[in-house]
């Protein structure tokens, strides 16, 4: 960390070193950079600055200077800190806020988990981490997308089934998964590989039906989800006891293997479980929708150092 010399505020710096020796890495800091410097949202971290290359010749590292958070999700999860029903409240309010302004820029996130949210000791949260984040088009609500997304424990079934049409309601599953994660302190899902994480979903939330199914296009994911033995499901509020009602309902509603079918972000924040915080005035949608035509064009090791400079 350093220390904003111009408001004597604390900051943190994060040095990416040889920032352009992978292309696709390259085009991940571009992209988070530019997202970052498009948003404006207090729940969103934010990039203060870049510190600029002695020259676009001499430019090999990358440095962002951002806001300064404590600590993160996960620590405090797995701390022996104890955490109310106001705390799990506030967090997931936070999240939600925060994905309502992103995905009201046509942004999807792909990679929410307790690690990319982070906190300071006032319970503040800023989601970071915008790396593997995508465009979605306003009129179909949907992309074709590459799959390798979300560390996978929290990770949306359309994801791991191919569907290839990712739309908001990926990050709505991931909220989901953190939400429980709160609620329990430990995953909800944690799976060791794509087979073995649909298989927990389906012990947990009951074997989806086949109208359930009818976004996976692949015949062999198809075949696969067919061929599971029906499973009812764990009752959520056997698996959280201590949860209000409130809290498993919209936990339920999250957590529908059918992307069609789960809770938007709008409605999530208008749910009972979150009456206490959700103010609709308070809760800011973006100016502008963000452009990802820069990714259009073919970037050159060059032409990503002067974007990026």
């Amino acid at each position: 960390s350093a220390e904003n010399t111009e408001t004597n505020e604390k900051v943190a710096v994060k040095k990416i070193s040889r920032a352009f020796e992978d292309l696709v890495d390259a085009k991940r800091i571009l992209r988070e950079i530019k997202l970052l410097q498009h948003f404006n949202h207090e729940n969103v971290i934010t990039i203060v600055d870049l510190l600029p290359p002695p020259s676009l010749a001499q430019f090999e590292d990358v440095y962002i200077i951002a806001d300064l958070m404590e600590t993160d999700l996960h620590r405090i999860i797995y701390s022996r800190q104890p955490l109310t029903d106001d705390h799990v409240q506030y967090f997931l309010y936070q999240i939600l806020r925060a994905l309502k302004y992103i995905h009201s820029a046509n942004v999807l996130h792909r990679d929410l988990k307790p690690s990319n949210l982070l906190l300071n000791s006032n319970c503040d949260l800023k989601v970071c981490d915008f790396g593997l984040s995508r465009g979605v088009a306003p009129e179909e609500d949907n992309m074709e997308l590459t799959e390798y997304v979300v560390t996978r424990w929290y990770r949306a079934p359309e994801i791991m089934l191919s569907s290839r049409e990712y739309t908001k309601a990926i990050d709505i599953w991931s909220t989901g998964c953190i939400f429980a994660e709160l609620l329990g302190r430990t995953p909800l899902f944690p799976g060791d590989d794509y087979i073995h994480q649909l298989q927990i979903i389906c012990d947990k939330i009951g074997t989806p039906c086949e109208e359930d199914l009818h976004f996976v296009v692949s015949e062999r994911a198809k075949r696969f989800m067919k061929n599971q033995p029906m499973r009812p499901g764990v009752p959520f509020a056997k698996l959280f006891p201590k949860a209000s009602p409130e809290a498993i309902d919209l936990l339920q509603r999250m957590l529908v293997f059918d992307p069609i079918k789960r809770i938007s972000v709008e409605e999530a924040l208008e749910h009972p479980y979150l009456a206490s915080l959700h103010n609709l005035e308070d809760e800011p949608v973006a100016d502008t929708c963000f452009s990802f035509d820069f990714e259009k064009e073919d970037l050159t090791e060059s032409r990503l150092k002067e974007l990026i400079f």
